[in-house]
């Protein structure tokens, strides 16, 4: 009689599906870490390569906003540049006109001094004393003048009449005349007009045609 140890295949049978489990287990495991390894590795990728975009985006902006300031500072250095020029020309019209400003005041008052039918023919200017000269076409209109030219504190009074003639011109009678006043200022160093004629070759006209 012949005997079959069937127990031993059973537990042969069951010790083979026993491994065969243990190394799918295994490649599963290491599938899942594979898998798991990639998907960490593409999120870390994906992560570096936003925040490269990031700091690539605030780089062009931050090279925008360099150019700009650059702009702005030649802008600044060109208004300061300007600033300057214009300030070194106030002062020097300052200066300018504080050194003339008692001719300027003069000529002015002057100017504003005459009267209708007056005109002048030379303003002198010798040390603290004007000359002037002119013509009129009446006696009334030189002492208007003259008492204008009173009114002012530069000139220091009495205002002399040196001379006044009367001579016929272009068949009209006219006041030649010639008054003296003092200037009660210190004479500037470059005072217009000093030692020669203030007016032009054309007499400055007030009034009526001579």
């Amino acid at each position: 009689m012949i005997r079959i140890n069937l127990l031993g295949v059973e537990r042969q049978k069951a010790k083979k599906a026993l491994a065969f489990d243990i190394g799918q287990r295994l490649t599963l495991a290491c599938s899942l870490i594979l898998v798991a390894a990639a998907l960490g590795i593409g999120w870390w990728y994906y992560a570096l390569r936003q925040e490269s975009l990031r700091v690539d985006a605030e780089i062009a902006a931050a090279q925008q906003e360099t150019a700009r300031l650059k702009s702005l500072l030649t802008e600044v250095q060109q208004f300061e540049t300007r600033r300057e020029q214009l300030q070194q020309r106030v002062a020097l019209i300052e200066q300018l006109r504080s050194g003339q400003s008692v001719p300027v005041q003069l000529l002015d008052h002057v100017s504003r001094s005459l009267p209708d039918m007056l005109w002048l023919t030379s303003l002198v200017q010798t040390g603290n004393q004007m000359t002037i000269q002119g013509r009129s076409t009446t006696l009334i209109a030189l002492s208007d003048f003259v008492g204008n030219l009173g009114t002012n504190p530069l000139l220091v009074k009495p205002i002399e009449i040196v001379n006044s003639q009367v001579a016929g011109e272009g068949g009209q009678e006219l006041v030649q005349f010639t008054v003296r006043a003092n200037i009660n200022a210190p004479t500037p160093a470059a005072a217009p007009g000093r030692g020669g004629r203030a007016g032009g070759a054309a007499p400055a006209r007030r009034g009526g045609a001579s």
